[in-house]
């Protein structure tokens, strides 16, 4: 099967990661890690900090980019009276979900669909935010499904500008695709003690099987690191394999530029097709809109074919398609079949 429903890597691991994997000492599963006794909460925290210049004791580390966000949300709105977040209008659905687990309720801000592609409103998230009052702002850039994000100009409006005590996570869990630059994470955490940034070795690292998480807090909030951290530490394998997929980005950068062909080639095909509009994504899969008289028939087209999409359900998305950005053939032949049903169904 072909899955293209989820944002998952359809391509090869790193050599570094492979070397890690074979080369891990089964042995090492038999004690825990003593990296603890150093104040320090894992080999991989450590290395996350050394990459993004943020002390360790302000690295979250987590079985993947998921356990953060529902580590954060149920701590936060589970102390004190205050029990709302703000979310995206398009987004994960899993985002309101974890706010039900702990009795927390959610307000929707909008995004905003221009041209080909959506967008926050800066202005606007910073005065739903002021009357709302939540507890939690959460922001996803890249946004998971429409594929737009924020500059770090903006988080930095947008934090200086809302209530300092509502807790801003932004999911950035795709965030990888858009550019390898990083400095801009270290300044925005030591400035903003409400800020909370997840990522994830699940997306562009292609390890979703991992379950490895990795985010950064502002300053004040040991209560919090001890309610997310792991006394005994983490897994140790996890660890290695993590290690390794660290330090192999030219390799995961080499993945990210050939999905841009993908990218492209929707673009070239459906973009021009009536019914059909292509957005601009930032992440490692893309949303189209498609004339929804052709769903039952394109479903059975890819199932022949052992292909998975996702055919969106969310409101005011009833008539798109997410489909992640695999290799080369598997882009073509979606591609080829989403026409093919077109033409047919015309």
């Amino acid at each position: 099967m072909n899955y293209l429903d989820r944002n998952e890597f359809n391509f090869e691991p790193s050599q570094k990661v492979i070397d890690a994997i074979k080369g891990f000492n089964p042995k090492d599963l038999c004690f825990y890690t003593r990296i603890y006794d150093e104040g320090k909460k894992s080999v991989v925290s450590v290395r996350v900090s050394e990459i993004y210049g943020v002390p360790e004791e302000q690295v979250l580390l987590a079985y993947g980019g998921e356990d953060i966000l529902k580590n954060a949300i149920h701590y936060f709105l589970m102390n004190g009276d205050n029990k709302t977040i703000l979310i995206p209008e398009f987004s994960w659905w899993y985002y309101n979900r974890v706010a039900s687990e702990c009795g927390g309720s959610f307000v929707m801000y909008p995004l905003h669909e221009q041209e080909d592609t959506f967008a926050y409103d800066v202005d606007e998230v910073i005065e739903y935010t002021n009357r709302v009052h939540p507890r939690m702002l959460l922001l996803a850039s890249p946004n998971n499904p429409t594929g737009n994000s924020l500059t770090c100009e903006e988080i930095g409006r947008i934090m200086e500008n809302i209530p300092n005590d509502t807790i801003v996570l932004v999911d950035e869990a795709y965030a990888s695709f858009i550019t390898s630059d990083t400095d801009y994470i270290a300044p925005l955490v030591n400035q903003y003690a409400n800020l909370i940034i997840s990522r994830t070795l699940s997306k562009f690292y292609g390890l979703p099987g991992l379950r490895c998480g990795f985010g950064f807090i502002g300053k004040g909030h040991d209560q919090f690191l001890s309610y997310i951290n792991k006394y005994l530490g983490y897994n140790r394998f996890s660890e290695a394999v993590a290690l390794a997929a660290l330090e192999s980005d030219e390799h995961y950068r080499r993945v990210a530029d050939e999905m841009d062909w993908g990218r492209q080639l929707y673009k070239k095909e459906l973009g021009c097709l009536p019914g059909f509009k292509v957005y601009k994504s930032v992440a490692n899969f893309i949303l189209i809109k498609y004339p929804t008289v052709i769903k039952e028939a394109l479903m059975e087209a890819l199932k022949i074919q052992d292909y998975k999409i996702k055919f969106m359900g969310d409101k005011g998305l009833e008539d798109c398609l997410r489909i992640t950005l695999g290799r080369k053939e598997q882009t073509q032949v979606v591609c080829d079949t989403i026409k093919r049903v077109y033409n047919e169904c015309k």
